[in-house]
């Protein structure tokens, strides 16, 4: 949803939410607008990172697998290393190791603006302290859910191509013992030279992890594991995500307040953050399936 130029702009005294929430941020500057006005509130942070459950659960999304850099509003270089042919899976000297005939590159990655729309029930602009908790409890975790959409699966414009859809990401079988599949898994991430430091699962499998006592195996040796609806339960990413990836944040952000926007004439907020990926070494990635 486009934004209105003739919407309330608001100048947040606390833009980067050093002190306040974004929920508290968005209901004060609501509360400060003209009646029957759309409002804009423009945040220096990606909204996702700020959803405050994550400060107090281990529930990891996507984006707490990779390393992060602060980059300037607009497409950054970085160096892309392609795999080249050559050993298949690493000897014991380094001329017979994957990675000692990986060409390098300098590419480009843009950045995209990713967002959701919720309507608003009736009389919330009214309450800021329900208002707030709102949007930070409610508006922000779907916010993350389309953020873990769009590293895992891409998004529509392409500029952010999804980790489960990289053309040179291995691919392997996803069958028999759990633990079996996931220490072998581990293990060949390993061969083009990188340490297996994330998976993603779907749920059903995160808590089959849990019961089998493997979770807190994965944890002692430097696995985290995120958990999300955006991947088959028939599916799992294993990766050295941190090599592999960065995300790039280049701290665009904003809240919108679209009145008589929703169902009914009700009104709705939009929450909306900037981000892009750079794609290092996609070689990295291990996809195993049960297709």
């Amino acid at each position: 949803m486009s934004i209105d130029h003739a919407a309330q702009r608001v100048a947040l005294a606390d833009p980067a939410l050093g002190r306040r929430t974004p929920g508290e941020e968005f209901a004060w500057a609501v509360a400060g607008a003209p009646q029957g006005t759309d409002v804009v509130v423009p945040f220096r942070v990606a909204l996702p990172q700020s959803f405050p459950l994550f400060a107090t659960r281990p529930r990891y999304a996507v984006r707490h697998l990779l390393k992060t850099a602060t980059v300037p509003d607009r497409a950054v270089p970085y160096v892309h290393e392609a795999p080249q042919a050559g050993p298949a899976h690493a000897g014991t000297t380094y001329a017979t190791v994957p990675e000692s005939g990986f060409t390098s590159s300098v590419r480009s990655a843009g950045l995209t603006d990713l967002s959701v729309t919720v309507p608003l029930p009736k009389g919330l602009v009214d309450e800021p302290s329900l208002l707030a908790a709102f949007i930070d409890y409610r508006v922000l975790v779907r916010l993350s859910a389309v953020e873990n959409d769009a590293l895992l699966h891409g998004t529509p414009d392409g500029v952010i191509e999804g980790l489960l859809t990289l053309p040179q990401a291995r691919r392997g079988p996803l069958a028999g013992d759990l633990g079996d599949v996931l220490t072998a898994a581990a293990a060949e991430v390993e061969t083009t030279g990188g340490s297996c430091d994330g998976i993603v699962v779907h749920p059903a499998v995160y808590w089959r992890l849990v019961r089998a006592g493997l979770l807190g195996l994965l944890n002692a040796a430097g696995i985290m594991v995120s958990r999300t609806r955006m991947i088959a339960e028939g599916q799992v990413l294993l990766g050295d995500f941190k090599a592999a990836v960065t995300l790039l944040d280049p701290g665009v952000g904003s809240l919108v307040l679209h009145r008589g926007a929703g169902p009914d004439g009700t009104d709705t907020v939009e929450a909306r953050t900037r981000s892009g990926l750079a794609l290092h070494l996609p070689q990295h990635f291990l996809l195993l399936s049960d297709d």
